[in-house]
């Protein structure tokens, strides 16, 4: 009714039900599956990003992995991680800790793997890692540590790796305390620690099983190895920032170094005498050199360095050559990859790389080439040529001439805005082609002979508008297609053509509409095909014809958010022939609808995405097919009940995301019917806090096999006095039997009275009422009658004030406007200044008919139970057919025991379901016209309309 509702106090409206539970008490659930800050993946707590400021408790034992990053954690207690014993790796990074307490973490005693990057530790205490005897990995990067205790690393007698970069530690006695307790140590990173210096003989006075020391950015003034401290050296970090002073290298023996193989001396200032030493210490050893920002000296240093035989892949990073010269790289005969990444290089010699008999790689990235170098022609063995992110706008059909064994090229994101059949003629081994992020619009055949061995072709993030007929005929070898993010409006059946073994296609953020989806039906053996954000769009749910019928071998197809925004539909073959689909995801989507056999043509899928779309009900007859489903993405659908997976029969279902829905109660059939459940998202949405939901609380209590994602969030719906309350918090003790509390009742009368009398003043004085108004009614019921009034309207209209729209909108113009008939509607037909129960009265005996729109506010309604009361007493007394109940929603059974009257009218009379009328709303106007024309006789042509299943 549209009337404004009491201003009660919320819990003097409760249910019948829900007052039998006396009180409302608040706990804390801790036994069951349902985790407060964190949720479990693969034996892994996923924790990160929660602002924790403290150690989760409430975790399970069996934890292999534990991700407590990006919180808000400052202390590490000794109670913190006591019960998790098979523990495998532990990650820390970005807090806020400050302290760990002695011994800590002595209970993880299967550790191997800790991280504590990027926190505000300065001191490091006395046995601060006890009982960490299986660490073989730790970061300490990024923290301020000053002090380290002397028995700080004492238990790490396993570890292999130590990362303490961007530390403050300053003096080589604080890094003697820390290696001198490891044994086994393999990698240490001291990475910008304010060393000055770096003497063996302070740092230890035994030989170490180091293979990589990495001591960049230190400010080096000094390096001496006076002793074989380091045998097994193979990795040795000595450039970055260093001093501006040129560094005193001091190594007594180069034997000392005569096993590293892998040095990066970038921005390191050596005199060139003290680089030659250096060099011939590693004379014999060395494979990998990285001589980063020189910035003085580079032709010598190519020079000196490229003398060593041995060395293969050479490091020329950021060192401003702008012009590589014919002679610069004359003396690296031996090099087999050379890295040249940002170094403004705007020509390169014809010749320049010609001494490179023997390179296989050349990375040209991050510099300023307009074209492709006429040098690369020299390098007949290339296998590699990387030109991303230059100056390139056109390619030239000699560009890649001999280059008959390159097998890699890239071309990333430079200004290419065509293509010709000639570019790639002479490229028969190439297998990976990186053409995205430029401004090609057409291809013009370069794919139609060429490339015979291609497997990987990236057009991404260009311009082409269409792929004309056969544009891959060539491509007879190519697995992988990228044309994500062009412009891409029309495709032809035989666009694709040629691409048999094609695997994936890739087409998302496109302009694709239907009428294209025939192209990729030559694709026989396509594995994995995305669709996303394109135009496809069908206007009515049609059998047309199937798009992808003869790709049997799909096993994935994603079609999600669509540049449109009208409705869509579905058509029931869209997935005809998908026999072998394992994953459809059709998110974001506009569809309002799923066939019941939308999954009959795909029995073996495992992943099903349908989220984000206006579907309000599904059925289980669509789920049926789907006996292999494990897990099913159903949020923001708007849906109203849970209920269709009672007989959709998904045993093996183990994840389900359903988020952002309206439904409020999970039933215990609900539950049952997957048995399979490992997780379970309802994050967003709120609950009934009755008895209806008491079986769901108790299961998310005890249940030990289905982990509830943010179960401690989730929050009370109804009733009113309950609203934003936590669901977790709720004592539903009450709603079940209480055999004790019976026989107790049973044999104490005195204290039987007592809460007899209490009960009735303290929740039955509005029941109480409420029966004087029924009464009320009643005896102007029978005045009423007694006046024989003349009918002045043609029905009268019961609602809710909540569901106004509906009767303004729809109903009102449907009634008046176009089929004729006179309503009485309260706002502008009551009596002002008369009292309300006598309006409804004289509305319902002044009308033919009374329309009762229910809804579940209708049922909150007081006012709308007097109104429903009084129509009831003229229909049983006057024996006429007056009452017409429309069912604007599902309402589930449980929600009518309270009113036994209406249930038993539902038997009898006349009701229609809104909820049902569906994309043929003309049926129920028209079903809703016979009813108010059919005569008053109630032995008389009674219609029975649809009503919904819940309802009965």
């Amino acid at each position: 009714m549209g009337l404004q509702e009491d201003k009660a106090k919320p819990k003097e409206k409760l249910s019948l039900i829900f007052l039998l539970m006396c009180t409302v008490s608040f706990i804390i659930s801790v036994d069951g599956y349902v985790l407060k800050n964190c949720y479990i993946s693969r034996d892994t707590a996923i924790c990160a990003k929660y602002k924790l400021k403290a150690i989760p408790q409430d975790l399970p034992k069996t934890l292999t992995g534990y991700d407590l990053s990006l919180n808000l954690i400052m202390r590490i207690q000794q109670s913190d991680f006591q019960n998790l014993p098979v523990l495998i790796w532990l990650d820390l990074k970005h807090n806020n800790i400050s302290q760990i307490d002695r011994a800590a973490f002595s209970s993880l005693i299967s550790l191997q793997r800790l991280n504590l990057n990027y926190n505000r530790l300065d001191i490091l205490g006395e046995n601060v890692f006890d009982g960490l005897s299986s660490l073989t990995e730790l970061r300490l990067t990024s923290n301020h540590l000053k002090i380290v205790a002397s028995t700080s690393f004492k238990s790490l007698t396993s570890l292999t790796f130590l990362d303490l970069s961007y530390n403050k530690l300053g003096k080589m006695r604080n890094i003697h305390l820390i290696l001198q307790h490891l044994p086994k140590l393999q990698t240490l990173v001291l990475t910008k620690n304010n060393l000055n210096t770096f003497r063996s003989w302070e740092l230890t006075n035994h030989s170490l099983e180091l293979n990589a020391i990495d001591i960049c950015q230190n400010y080096l003034t000094e390096l001496n190895i006076s002793d074989n401290v380091f045998p097994n050296l193979t990795s040795f970090n000595i450039g970055g920032f260093t001093s501006k002073k040129p560094m005193i290298w001091d190594v007594r023996n180069k034997t000392f170094l005569g096993q590293v193989s892998r040095l990066d001396i970038s921005g390191l200032p050596m005199a060139l005498d003290s680089m030659k030493a250096l060099f011939g210490a590693v004379n014999s050893s060395l494979t990998i050199l990285r001589m980063n920002g020189m910035k003085r000296n580079l032709s010598a240093l190519i020079n000196i360095s490229c003398s060593i035989p041995t060395m293969s892949m050479l490091q020329f990073k950021q060192n401003n050559l702008k012009h590589v010269h014919s002679d610069f790289f004359k003396a690296c005969i031996y090099v087999t990859e050379l890295d040249l990444t940002k170094n403004s290089i705007q020509k390169i010699d014809e010749d320049a790389f010609r001494s490179l008999l023997s390179l296989k790689t050349l990375i040209l990235s991050q510099n300023e080439l307009v074209s492709v170098p006429s040098a690369t022609r020299n390098l007949r063995f290339l296998t590699k040529l990387d030109l991303t992110s230059n100056k390139i706008s056109t390619l030239n059909c000699d560009d890649f001439t001999n280059q008959t064994k390159l097998t890699e090229l890239n071309l990333k994101n430079n200004s290419i805005t065509a293509l010709k059949d000639c570019f790639f003629k002479d490229l028969v081994h190439l297998q990976i082609l990186r053409l995205q992020t430029n401004q090609i619009t057409r291809l013009n055949d370069a794919f139609k002979i060429y490339l015979p061995n291609l497997r990987r072709l990236h057009l991404n993030k260009n311009k082409l508008p269409k792929i004309v007929s056969e544009e891959f005929k060539g491509l007879r070898s190519l697995r992988n297609l990228s044309l994500n993010d062009n412009q891409i409006e029309k495709l032809y059946w035989n666009s694709f053509v040629g691409l048999t073994n094609l695997t994936e296609l890739l087409l998302v953020s496109n302009c694709i509409t239907t009428k294209g989806l025939g192209a990729f039906n030559v694709l026989i053996n396509l594995r994995r095909l995305d669709l996303s954000n394109n135009k496809i769009h069908y206007p009515k749910e049609d059998i047309t014809r199937a798009p992808f019928s003869n790709l049997f071998n799909l096993k994935e197809l994603s079609i999600p958010g669509q540049h449109h925004r009208d409705k869509s539909h579905l058509p029931v073959n869209f997935l005809q022939g998908l026999t072998n689909l394992l994953l459809f995801s059709v998110r974001n989507s506009q569809l309002l609808s799923l066939h019941k056999d939308t999954f009959i043509y795909t029995p073996n899928l495992e992943k099903l995405d349908i989220s984000s779309n206006d579907l309000r009900t599904l059925s289980s007859e669509m789920f049926s097919p789907l006996a292999n489903l494990r897990s099913l993405y159903i949020s923001t659908t708007l849906l109203k009940s849970l209920s269709f997976f009672v007989n959709a029969n998904l045993t093996k279902l183990e994840f389900l995301q359903a988020r952002k829905n309206h439904y409020s109660v999970i039933t215990e059939k609900v539950i049952k019917s997957l048995p399979s459940l490992e997780y379970l998202d309802f994050m967003g949405n709120s609950f009934a806090c009755d008895c209806y939901n008491a079986f769901f609380l108790n299961w998310l209590e005890t249940n030990k096999t289905t982990q509830v994602f943010d179960a401690y969030n989730f929050e009370c719906n109804y009733p009113d006095g309950l609203k934003d309350k936590k669901f977790l918090d709720l004592d539903v003790k009450s709603c079940s039997v209480d055999i004790n509390f019976i026989l107790f009742v049973t044999t104490s009368c005195l204290i039987l009275s007592f809460m007899v009398g209490a009960f009735t003043y303290h929740f039955m004085r509005w029941q109480l009422v409420y029966a004087y108004y029924i009464l009320l009614a009643w005896l102007l019921d029978t005045k009423q009658k007694n006046k024989q009034a003349p009918n002045q309207y043609d029905a009268f209209i019961s609602y809710n004030a909540h569901d106004e729209p509906w009767v303004i909108g729809e109903l009102l113009p449907k009634l008046e406007e176009e089929q004729g008939w006179k309503l009485c509607l309260h706002h502008r037909d009551f009596e002002p200044g008369k009292p309300i129960i006598e309006n409804i009265t004289d509305a319902i005996y002044g009308s033919r008919k009374t329309i009762c729109v229910i809804s579940h506010r209708y049922l909150e309604s007081e006012w709308c139970s007097r109104e429903i009361q009084t129509a009831s007493f003229r229909l049983f007394d006057e024996q006429k057919d007056v009452l017409i109940l429309v069912f604007l929603e599902e309402i589930p059974t449980y929600l009518l025991s309270p009113y036994h009257r209406m249930r038993k009218l539902l038997k009898k009379k006349t009701y229609l379901s809104w909820t049902q009328a569906g994309e043929k709303p003309e049926v129920f106007w028209e079903k809703l016209r016979q009813a108010l024309k059919t005569g008053e006789d109630m032995n008389v042509g009674s219609l029975l309309l649809s009503v919904p299943n819940t309802v009965i």
